[in-house]
C-alpha cells in the first residue's frame, strides 16, 4: 500500500522589533528644531534682562562688525558686566576730543574732515583727506603742519587714558604713481606709522599704541566712489577695556602737572 503524499511545510517567519523604516530618523530632525527653538528662547529671554550697556554693545556689534571680537558680550571680554564703565563714557570723550579741536585756530576749516563716532570696537576719530590733501602731504607718510597740530591735541588727551588705541591707515582705489615697488599698502600702512610715532611722542604712553594697521583700499569708507578723497584717512580708535583691567591700567597713569 503506497503512503500518501505530503503536503509541503510551509514556515513563516515574522520579524522582532521596531519597525520604524518607514520614517527613519525624521525624529532627530524634529528633536534638532525643538533644541534650536529652546535655545532661540533662551538667547531673547537673556537680552530681555540684560542692562541697556549690553544691548547697545550688540546693535553696534550689528552696525560695525569689524570689532567683533572686543565688545560686550563678545568671546574676549564675557558676558556684559566684565566690560568696564569707559564704555558708557565714550560719548563724553567724543565730545572732550570735540572741545580740545575747538582750540586749534584752524579747526574751523577742518571740522569737516575730522569725523568721530562710537562703534563696537570703541571710540573712532577719523582724519579725512580732501583732493589737495590736508594732514598728510600728496602721496607721503609725512604729516602736513595741519596733521601735526591735530595728532598733537589728540595725543595728549588719550594719554590721560587707560584704554588701548589703534592706528589704521587708508587710501582710496588709485593706484599709487611714485616710486617703483611702492604701493598703497606701503603708503597706508607708513601713514598709520607716522602718526602713531609722533603720538607717542608727543602724549602718549609708551605702549599705549597697540596696534598699527595699514588697509590699503580694502576698507573704504565711500564705497559707491572708490576714488573719492575721504577714502585717504588716518583712523585712530579708542578700544574699550575690561573692567578690572581698566582700574589697573588708571592706577598706572601718572598725574599731569597742573
Amino acid at each position: 500500500m503506497s503512503q500518501p503524499d505530503l503536503a509541503p511545510v510551509i514556515v513563516v517567519r515574522k520579524k522582532s522589533g521596531h519597525a520604524g523604516g518607514h520614517h527613519g530618523g525624521a525624529w532627530k530632525v524634529a528633536y534638532a528644531d525643538f533644541v534650536t527653538a529652546m535655545m532661540a528662547l533662551f538667547i531673547v529671554l537673556w537680552l530681555m534682562n540684560t542692562s541697556e550697556p549690553v544691548k547697545k554693545a550688540i546693535s553696534a556689534y550689528f552696525h560695525d562688525p569689524s570689532g567683533a571680537g572686543k565688545q560686550l558680550g563678545s568671546a574676549t571680554t564675557g558676558t556684559g558686566e566684565t566690560v568696564s564703565v569707559a564704555k558708557d563714557e565714550m560719548a563724553q570723550l567724543k565730545d572732550k576730543l570735540q572741545a580740545a579741536f575747538k582750540r586749534s585756530p584752524e579747526f574751523e576749516k577742518l571740522k569737516d574732515y575730522v569725523q568721530m563716532s562710537v562703534t563696537g570696537e570703541g571710540l573712532r576719530v577719523e582724519m579725512l583727506e580732501n583732493e589737495s590733501g590736508i594732514f598728510f602731504k600728496s602721496g607721503s607718510p609725512t604729516p602736513s603742519e595741519a596733521g601735526n597740530d591735530l595728532l598733537d591735541r589728540l595725543a595728549k588727551e588719550l594719554g590721560q587714558l587707560p584704554n588701548d588705541l589703534l592706528i589704521e591707515g587708508h587710501t582710496d582705489a588709485k593706484p599709487f604713481s611714485g616710486k617703483s615697488g611702492y604701493s598703497n599698502w606701503e603708503l597706508s600702512a607708513d601713514r598709520a606709522n607716522a602718526a602713531r610715532r609722533y603720538m607717542t611722542s608727543n602724549g602718549l604712553r609708551p605702549g599705549q599704541v597697540v596696534q598699527v594697521r595699514g588697509f590699503a583700499d580694502h576698507s573704504l569708507r565711500d564705497q559707491s566712489n572708490p576714488d573719492a578723497a575721504s577714502n585717504r584717512r588716518i583712523s585712530v580708535i579708542v578700544r574699550y577695556q575690561p573692567a578690572q583691567e581698566a582700574k589697573e591700567q588708571e592706577a598706572k597713569v601718572p598725574e599731569r602737572p597742573k
